[in-house]
């Protein structure tokens, strides 16, 4: 008996030390860049500048069901898998969104980069587009994400912007800033995109 509980406190002392490095080695990870404009504890507007996204597609129209493939074909391309094996770092979050017709995956590069100076990706899926500068509110929440819990938060978003009086003018999408290992610590967004008159009102509140 005193063996076995020796055995679980050295793995609970392991995943302590593990879990804290993670969260140590996290806090390095560049962030995408933007300006708080609001906020009344549940809610935050936010002003989003020009990025460069690196982005694919699946016809899986499920977050669980597309995350890992999607996943691992950008990660693939910045961990080396390009014209060059340049390697580029990583940055966070990650932003997915679902419809119908399927879902997307993109990570946000580096801020010292541009288009042209990505190296060309080995697989033909991964796409590069600069994202256009924009109002968004988002509203965090923790634990490990799913379909149903993303979709119950959206609809918690919207249902809360509407009833403010405000429009928005996308669809939900989701914002993963940990990675999958991560078990304490994690942070999870769902935004909508509104207009800067919408800010406006939002301000006014």
């Amino acid at each position: 008996m005193r063996i076995a509980l020796i055995i679980i406190a050295v793995v609970l002392i392991a995943i302590t030390v593990a879990q804290a490095y993670i969260t140590k080695d996290l806090a390095k990870t560049e962030l995408q860049p933007y300006e708080v404009i609001w906020s009344n504890g549940e809610l935050e507007a936010r002003f989003y500048p020009k990025a460069i996204m690196a982005t694919v597609t699946d016809s899986d129209a499920s977050y669980r069901g597309s995350s890992n493939q999607n996943f691992r074909v950008l990660a693939g391309y910045i961990f080396g898998g390009n014209e060059e094996e340049q390697s580029i770092s990583m940055t966070s979050p990650v932003h997915m969104s679902v419809d119908e017709s399927g879902s997307q995956m993109s990570f946000v590069m580096p801020g010292d980069m541009s288009i042209e100076s990505l190296p060309k990706p080995n697989d033909s899926g991964v796409k590069f587009s600069e994202s256009e500068e924009k109002y968004v509110v988002a509203i965090q929440f923790g634990g490990w994400a799913d379909d149903q819990k993303i979709a119950k938060i959206a609809q918690l978003l919207v249902d809360s912007l509407k009833a403010k009086g405000l429009e928005i003018s996308s669809e939900p999408w989701f914002l993963g800033y940990n990675p999958p290992f991560q078990m304490i610590n994690r942070r999870n967004e769902v935004a909508v995109q509104i207009s800067k008159g919408q800010l406006e009102l939002l301000n006014s509140l």
